[in-house]
This record gives structure tokens, C-alpha cells and sequence, in this order.
């Protein structure tokens, strides 16, 4: 008859907030709780971060969730999602309340960074003659060095000049 009847399990619930959801079925809850410190008695916050089975990727970063715990699932993961009581608040700004410099410049950096990618672009097409190149420039670099210290020489006599009077 016992078996029959299901059996009552007491598990240990937890509540926090979800750090990371990159994983597939898994997330990262952190639980923050505060005790006081053992000899000044001051309230210290102290947390832990759960690894969570979340089979269905119902939560997401900035989620108020309950976890539960379970069977070991993986080597980390021993706790499993309950439920969602919180979802992140996203901001809900219309179109029409953008500022139009704000989009001026979003899509001025947008521009910017495509063409940055394509320079890269062009420069990993091209390392063969890239690297090539350097070695071509250090004698022609080298030249106007040497050539710097003539011209300070010719004028170091009028500076002189200069200084006598």
C-alpha cells in the first residue's frame, strides 16, 4: 500500500536571481543571503551561485526564479527549475521617443564598425604581402632617421649665431 501511494519527498527550495543563461537546459542562479559575522556580529551578505537544470530555457538573465533540489543531473548540476516568479523588466521605449541624435549616432558607429570589419577583412585577405611589406619599409624608415640629425647640424651653426649676439 505504501507503494502505491506517492511518497512525500521534503526538498530544499531556494529563491534568487538568474546570472547567466548561456548553457543549453542550464543556468546560473545566485542566492544571496546575510549572516552576521561570528565574533564582530556584523551582518555580512554572503553568496552562492547554483548551477540549475532548466530543461524547457524558460528563464533568462535578470529572472527571479525558485529552485528545488534533485538527483545529481551532472557533475555541478543539482538543483532543478520550479518556477519562474519574476521576469526581467525590459524597458519599453517607443520609436517616436528616440532622440534623433541618439539615432544619428547609433548608426554612424554602426557604419564605423563595418567598415572597420571590413579592413580587417582586408588585411587577413592580405597577410602574405603584408608581412612582406615591413621588411621592405625598415631600410626606407631608416634613411630619413639618419638624415634627421644632418639637418639639425645645419641649423645648429645659426642657432649659435643667435646665442653669440
Amino acid at each position: 500500500m505504501v507503494a502505491e501511494t506517492e511518497r512525500q519527498v521534503n526538498r530544499k527550495s531556494r529563491t534568487g536571481t538568474v546570472v547567466s543563461d548561456v548553457n543549453d537546459k542550464t543556468i546560473i542562479v545566485e542566492i544571496v543571503r546575510q549572516a552576521p559575522h561570528r565574533l564582530y556580529r556584523k551582518v555580512i551578505r554572503r553568496t552562492k551561485r547554483y548551477h540549475v537544470h532548466d530543461p524547457e530555457n524558460r528563464a533568462t538573465v535578470g529572472d527571479i526564479v525558485r529552485i528545488e533540489e534533485c538527483r545529481p543531473i551532472s557533475k555541478t548540476k543539482r538543483w532543478q527549475l520550479t518556477e519562474v516568479l519574476t521576469e526581467r523588466q525590459v524597458a519599453g521605449i517607443a520609436p517616436e521617443a528616440l532622440d534623433e541624435g541618439l539615432v544619428d549616432e547609433l548608426q554612424r558607429s554602426g557604419v564605423r564598425a563595418e567598415s572597420d570589419a571590413e579592413v580587417e577583412a582586408e588585411t587577413a585577405a592580405g597577410d602574405a604581402p603584408a608581412a612582406e611589406a615591413p621588411a621592405a619599409e625598415a631600410p626606407a624608415a631608416a634613411a630619413p632617421a639618419a638624415e634627421a640629425p644632418a639637418a639639425d647640424a645645419a641649423t645648429a651653426p645659426d642657432d649659435a649665431a643667435e646665442k653669440a649676439e
